[in-house]
């Protein structure tokens, strides 16, 4: 077979023909591209308007929310340093022992106050006064005066308690209920500053 030959008119439509070609492809091209980014402008558009309500309508309740909770936190920080930011003695401490237990019926046995010492909890400073006794009575009147102890001591707290309870045989032989006598350990904090 021999090879084709074309004129030069014929090489001018021919290359123009590719040239149509190439440029109506990039005419499409271009078309797809232009449409697109429309569709994303739109999208855009779309979301920053949906953003917009968001920010303004629905996280208004939760700021206000979390601004309640900050006031009341604050309030009740407030609140804790007053309470401890009250002197302790132990001549006050040990009065208050005695004035909980004559309320509560219970005979206090043996009683001791260590000195005032300092104490670091979460970064407050803190004076600290450790209070043992020993105490005797009803079981119950233990009860209800280890709870007026927790209750009455604005800033502190029994950290253990221990009732003992045994029987006695009485008179006639048959076994009867002895006082219970109870050993109990409390601390008492105070805020010393910064």
């Amino acid at each position: 077979m021999k090879g084709l030959k074309l004129g030069k008119t014929s090489w001018l439509i021919l290359s123009a023909g590719i040239f149509l070609v190439i440029l109506v492809s990039l005419g499409v091209t271009r078309s797809g591209q232009l449409k697109e980014q429309t569709r994303l402008e739109e999208e855009l558009t779309i979301s920053t308007a949906r953003v917009e309500k968001i920010e303004v309508t629905d996280l208004r309740p939760q700021l206000d929310e979390l601004e309640r909770r900050l006031v009341e936190a604050e309030s009740q920080r407030s609140e804790a340093a007053a309470r401890l930011n009250q002197m302790i003695d132990s001549v006050d401490v040990t009065d208050k022992f005695f004035a909980i237990a004559g309320h509560s019926n219970v005979v206090i046995n043996t009683i001791s106050n260590s000195l005032l010492s300092s104490k670091s909890i979460n970064g407050v400073n803190c004076a600290t006064i450790s209070i043992g006794a020993s105490i005797s009575g009803d079981i119950s009147d233990i009860i209800d005066f280890i709870i007026s102890l927790n209750d009455g001591y604005t800033t502190g707290f029994v950290q253990s308690a221990q009732i003992n309870t045994s029987v006695e045989s009485s008179d006639n032989g048959t076994p009867a209920p002895a006082p219970a006598t109870t050993s109990i350990q409390m601390i008492v904090y105070s805020y010393e500053g910064k």
